[in-house]
């Protein structure tokens, strides 16, 4: 190789990031062919409503499965479709924005395989937390979970990167921390939803997968613990 002659003039998105981001695209594109009047005519006003209603994860449908016992097919795929479907244009762009950025950075450490267990792990956990507490009544939509998970797998590469430093791995959780500042001003100022609380356990979720599923790192968390 001759001084990066054959190197790619940029860093493509890993296949896997693509994957987890195309659905959210084609439902957006096709909401919004629906919208401009090229496809479904009237009825196409309506087509994100239904979305919502088919796919968006119910925490008060998900505590009724647990206390009848019975887990219909159609009600369980919602934990894995919920990601996919947004309320609107501007929180699939923000979705979008940190899976592409977020699963690029953390795509060149972990493999994709790794990085689409991350994604669906927070998604789910952060779900089913979420479904268990009494309060929560408000449905389960949009990418951010699994965000948050990648959020927290990039947190853990950073607290890695920084213990072998020998510096401060509290400095990791500066842009988790961040964003949660971003998130309560936001609640201060046009009210909170409870939403959230998926979120964070969608980061939880992610930084302590990524002590499974990074490359090596099953093995570098035994090490860790012998010599303690």
């Amino acid at each position: 190789m001759r001084d990066g002659y054959d190197e790619h003039p940029m860093n493509p998105l890993p296949p896997v990031v693509w994957l987890l981001a195309l659905p959210i695209i084609a439902t957006e594109l096709f909401f919004a062919m629906g919208q401009s009047g090229l496809i479904g005519g009237a009825q196409a006003a309506g087509w994100r409503l239904d979305a919502l209603q088919k796919f968006a994860f119910s925490p008060q449908v998900m505590r009724a499965m647990v206390e009848t016992g019975q887990y219909p097919p159609e009600q369980m795929m919602r934990i894995l479709t919920y990601p996919f479907v947004n309320a609107s244009v501007t929180q699939a762009i923000f979705v979008l924005v940190f899976l592409l950025a977020l699963g690029k950075m953390v795509g060149e450490v972990f493999s994709g395989l790794a990085v689409a267990i991350v994604f669906f792990g927070a998604t789910i956990l952060g779900a089913l937390v979420y479904a268990a507490l009494p309060f929560t009544q408000i449905g389960l939509y949009g990418g951010y979970p699994g965000d948050y998970g990648l959020i927290g797998a990039f947190t853990w590469i950073l607290w890695t990167r920084l213990g072998q430093e020998n510096a401060n791995q509290f400095r990791a959780f500066s842009l988790i921390g961040a964003l949660m500042g971003i998130q309560l001003i936001f609640a201060m100022i046009f009210g909170a939803r409870p939403d959230w609380i998926a979120d964070i356990v969608g980061f939880v979720a992610g930084f302590v997968l990524s002590f499974f599923v990074a490359p090596g790192g099953m093995q570098r968390t035994l090490q860790r613990l012998r010599r303690r």
